[in-house]
Order: structure tokens, then C-alpha cells, then sequence
């Protein structure tokens, strides 16, 4: 049996590599040369990349590795190897957002945020998979990445950031960039039991990234902790992250309706063990309403396709119809007929919703609840449109409603064993108030522990 390499960041985090390049201890050729290992050995049963820059990302190794020598310090994130979702331009990459559809005139030139993770020395490995256009959590036609949680059945890892979080539970990247409309970060890194930020509407450009819906997407990480994502965080946004904000005495809502609602069985036993743990801890629970959530299909259903037609043109959109997944002309099919004073209503709400979401949680720290009420499902079940459609519904009810309302989320995998199919708790907080919402994430992870990852020497 061939002898994986392990995974070179992982375990001692972002923080601490860091540390060990400075000292010499360590060069980011080795780590990356590492994870390509990596790569090579898993990816053809896994999926997650697209794209593998590998001589690029060796000579960018390469070259931290002589700025590090010359006593050149770009910041924390030098030298750390990292995955993109292929939704965002990367120059001397290509960018195929999921589609067989020819769509090389729509990709932007590449935008701030990636030039600020290059400008950071970070080496990009390479592009993971994505859900056609984003937009979803399921395709059919299209190749879906294989959740690592299982070597034997092939389990979707949910999406539309798949390819990210395969890559990142699997360990073949040390953080990854994905992108969150609608839960696109926080399902699949629930369902391949790591954590995942979705910041605020804007809290990074979104230029150089294809399009969605601008009113709600967003640029989401992907780490192995919540420590690292607090790292990455603070590294990008010059913010401060308190370590970590005390349990006792603070103040959660916990929703009476929706959030709760359809569970599974092994989610409902873990939430109940987890809201225990953290009551025991000295948390006050709130109970909370969310009369409004019920709109959230609605805006979803009309609002999401309606921007990705325009993106496309309703044109090229009908005369591509033999390459696009059957999932995405059944989503976007009715667009095409809605009309501009219907879109600009539903915008509205939307941004009323996002007003009315600041009053829901008013003196609270944030809130709380199951971040998807699904386990990660057998690929063999989500084989026709209807079957695909139906695990997106169910898997995005507790996500979507973040996006509407204007919060910050994270995601972060509790109870969770290397026997188990990972089960994770979804914080919210107020618009722009990541730093808080990392806080108390930290502390969250302090009390349940980091999950082990899943055993990937199966997959050898």
C-alpha cells in the first residue's frame, strides 16, 4: 500500500506553520510539494480539484522561500497553500464555474480579493469544483466531488462550494475559498465536518468573482478550526478577534420556529448534546421567532435565477440547453418569465427582511441552531431532477435564511468522531459583526473540541 503523505499544516494549524517558516524549521515548497502529493494520490476518486497549478504553485513556493532567506516578511498567510472554487478568476487559470457552456466572454479579469491572498504569499494550489453556476447544492449531469466522510459509499458533500471542502476535510490544502449565496459554504463544510465563514454582504469585493445574486453573495472560508478561520480573518481585514469570548452569561436565541424543524435523527441528539454542553457553560438560551422565514423560498426561487438568466442572457441560456445540468434549466426555466417590476419587488423585501433581521436579535450576542437538518446523503439517491431538488431544499432550510436576513454565520462540526457522518451548529450574529461571531465560535470549539477528520488512508 502506497504511503500518503500527512497532512503538513493540519495539525498545528496556521498560526504555528507560520511560526516554523520563519525559523527555518520548515520551507512552504515542502508543505506544498505535500499537499500536491496529496493531491495526486486522492483527487482522482475525490474530485475536489478542477484545475491543479502545479508547476505554479511551486515556483510561488519557491519564490517565498527566497523572500523569507532575503529577510522579506509578507504577513502571516505567506507561504500557506490554499484551494479556490473555480468561480473566481485567477490569472494563468482557467474559469469554467462548473459549466460546459462556453462562457469565456463573462469571466472577469482576476479581482482584489485574490490579489490580496497573492499579496499575502499565499500559493494557490489550484481550482476545486463548484455546482453549475453556483447555484445549488446538487447537480446530476455534472460530476459531483466525493465526501471523504465515506471511503465506501459516494456521499455528496453538498454545495455549491463542494470541491472546496473536499479538498480541505481531505487535506489537500491547508484553507480554501469558497463562495456563499445561500449556504454554498456553510452546507458543504457541515457536511464534510469542518468550519466555514459566511461574512456580511461586502465585508470583501466581490469583483473577479462570477456572479449569482449581488444582493447576497458573498466570499466564505473554509479552515480546519475556528482558530484558523479567526486567523485568516483578522489577517485580511486588519480586525481584531477576541480568544475567546467567554461562555458565561452569554446571551444565544434559540428559534421556536423553522430551524428546529425536520432534523435527523443523529442531528437532533447532537444538537440537544451541544445546546446542554454550552447551557451547563453558563449560556443563557433566548427563545426567538422568525415569522418571516417562510418568504425565504419564495425570494430564492425567484430572485437567484432571475440575476444568473440576466448574467447569461436568456439567449445563450436557451440555445446551451444540451450542456447544462437538468437541475439548473429546472431552476432557471421560470425566470425567463418574470418581470422586472416582480424582481425589484423581491428585491425590496429583501432588503426589508435584512432592516427586520437587526430587530429579531436585538440584545442578543447571536444565535443559534442545526446547520442543515441532513447527514450527507448517497449520490444514488439525488440522481434525477426531482430527487437533486429535493435534497437542495431540505439541505439549505436552515442556511438560506442568514443570507436574507443579513447575518454573519459560521459553521462548525460538534460531537463528531471518525465512525459518525458529521453533524455541525450553524452561529449567527448582527451584519458586519464577524469579529464577534469568530469569537464566540472560538469558544464554542473550546468547549466541544476540534473533530478529528475523517480517515482518508480508505481512499489509498
Amino acid at each position: 500500500m502506497k504511503t500518503l503523505p500527512p497532512d503538513p499544516i493540519q495539525q498545528m494549524g496556521i498560526a504555528q506553520f507560520g511560526i516554523l517558516l520563519r525559523r527555518g524549521e520548515i520551507t512552504s515548497e515542502v508543505v506544498t510539494r505535500q499537499y500536491l502529493e496529496r493531491i495526486t494520490a486522492l483527487n482522482p476518486k475525490l474530485g475536489a480539484y478542477v484545475y491543479v497549478a502545479e508547476n505554479a504553485a511551486v515556483e510561488s513556493a519557491q519564490g517565498i522561500d527566497r523572500l523569507i532567506a532575503a529577510g522579506t516578511d509578507l504577513g502571516p498567510l505567506m507561504g500557506v497553500p490554499i484551494a479556490v472554487k473555480d468561480i473566481f478568476a485567477v490569472e494563468g487559470m482557467p474559469t469554467k464555474v462548473g459549466s460546459e457552456m462556453d462562457i469565456s466572454d463573462l469571466i472577469p479579469p482576476e479581482g482584489n480579493f485574490i490579489k490580496t491572498l497573492k499579496r499575502s504569499g499565499c500559493v494557490i494550489l489550484g481550482k476545486t469544483r463548484t455546482i453549475e453556476f453556483a447555484a445549488g447544492a446538487q447537480n446530476v449531469k455534472h460530476p459531483t466531488s466525493w465526501n471523504p466522510w465515506d471511503a465506501n459509499i459516494h456521499r455528496t458533500p453538498g454545495g455549491s462550494s463542494s470541491g472546496s471542502a473536499v479538498a480541505l476535510a481531505a487535506g489537500l490544502c491547508a484553507f480554501a475559498i469558497g463562495t456563499d449565496t445561500g449556504g454554498s459554504v456553510r452546507l458543504p463544510a457541515a457536511l464534510c465536518g469542518i468550519f466555514g465563514l459566511k461574512p456580511s454582504v461586502g465585508l470583501w469585493p466581490m469583483d473577479g468573482v462570477f456572479p449569482l445574486c449581488p444582493a447576497m453573495d458573498t466570499i466564505g472560508l473554509m479552515t480546519n478550526s475556528a482558530s484558523d478561520a479567526a486567523y485568516i480573518y483578522s489577517t485580511l481585514t486588519d480586525k481584531t478577534v477576541q480568544h475567546p469570548r467567554p461562555l458565561e452569561g452569554l446571551l444565544l436565541g434559540r428559534p421556536k420556529n423553522h430551524f428546529f424543524n425536520n432534523l435527523h435523527p443523529q442531528i437532533q441528539k447532537d444538537t440537544q448534546k451541544i445546546i446542554a454542553m454550552l447551557n451547563n457553560s453558563g449560556v443563557q438560551f433566548i427563545s426567538i421567532e422568525f415569522p418571516e422565514v417562510e418568504e425565504v423560498v419564495e425570494l430564492f426561487s425567484k430572485m437567484v435565477p432571475a440575476d444568473l438568466v440576466t448574467t447569461l442572457g436568456p439567449e445563450r441560456f436557451f440555445n446551451n440547453r444540451d450542456v447544462l445540468d437538468p437541475v439548473l434549466i429546472d431552476r432557471l426555466s421560470p425566470a425567463l418569465e418574470l418581470s422586472a417590476v416582480e424582481y425589484i419587488r423581491l428585491l425590496r423585501r429583501q432588503k426589508e427582511l435584512a432592516r427586520i433581521g437587526v430587530k429579531r436579535i436585538a440584545g442578543l450576542d447571536g444565535w443559534i441552531c442545526p446547520t442543515t437538518p441532513v447527514l450527507p446523503v448517497p449520490v444514488s439517491l439525488c440522481e434525477s431532477v426531482e430527487e437533486a431538488s429535493a435534497f437542495t431544499f431540505k439541505a439549505l432550510q436552515n442556511t438560506r435564511p442568514a443570507n436574507i436576513y443579513g447575518y454573519c454565520s459560521s459553521t462548525l462540526p460538534v460531537i463528531l468522531q471518525r465512525s459518525d457522518l458529521p453533524v455541525s451548529m450553524q452561529l449567527h450574529c448582527g451584519s458586519s459583526e464577524e469579529s464577534k461571531l469568530l469569537s464566540i465560535s472560538l469558544a464554542v470549539e473550546q468547549l466541544v473540541g476540534t473533530p478529528q477528520k475523517p480517515d482518508i488512508g480508505k481512499f489509498i
